[in-house]
């Protein structure tokens, strides 16, 4: 599988990919609203875990490397975690360099990955989390028509202090729409 954009590819994670996976995971600006600094051995086992092949019933991260097509770098990661039944629905997420952050490429690639999610593989809704303060994240959901669904209140925490998670979600009849 490969979804392509105008200027960029999207591609399955392969063994190769380690290296960058790992930059991402270990960049605290990449990180600030995702998590707590991992371990080494933690952002591997993420990564062996996200090579599985993907199907929409699994229960798993459909991971992609976003590729600049005209350079070949890789600027970044996304993807979707299925929840198949009973509802047809999925969680999207991604990861950008930095030096990528504010291009245009996260709309572009989550663009891409919400028409294979609606138009191919059928989903109902896809969801979203956003960490409160992630201005940047939440601006670029709802350019693509996500909606805010609701605040889970000191839901999560990142290095010790309490953040709200927003919830987000957008309907194929949407998605369609635009």
């Amino acid at each position: 599988m490969q979804l392509s954009t105008r200027r960029l590819d999207l591609m399955p994670l392969q063994p190769a990919d380690w290296p960058f996976f790992l930059k991402l995971h270990q960049d605290a600006k990449v990180m600030r609203y995702v998590h707590d600094m991992y371990t080494e051995a933690e952002v591997l086992a993420r990564f062996q875990h996200r090579l599985q092949p993907w199907s929409k019933e699994a229960n798993h991260w459909l991971c992609l490397l976003i590729e600049d097509k005209n350079s070949g770098e890789p600027i970044g990661i996304t993807g979707m975690q299925a929840s198949w039944l009973p509802y047809r629905q999925a969680e999207i997420g991604f990861l950008l360099d930095p030096q990528y952050q504010g291009l245009g490429y996260g709309k572009e690639s989550s663009l891409a990955l919400l028409q294979f999610a609606f138009l191919h593989c059928g989903f109902h809704k896809i969801n979203a989390t956003v960490t409160a303060g992630n201005e940047p994240s939440l601006a670029l959901l709802t350019k693509l028509g996500f909606v805010l669904e609701g605040r889970l209140r000191d839901n999560f925490q990142l290095a010790g202090a309490w953040y709200d998670d927003l919830k987000l979600g957008l309907l194929a009849k949407e998605f369609q729409a635009l």
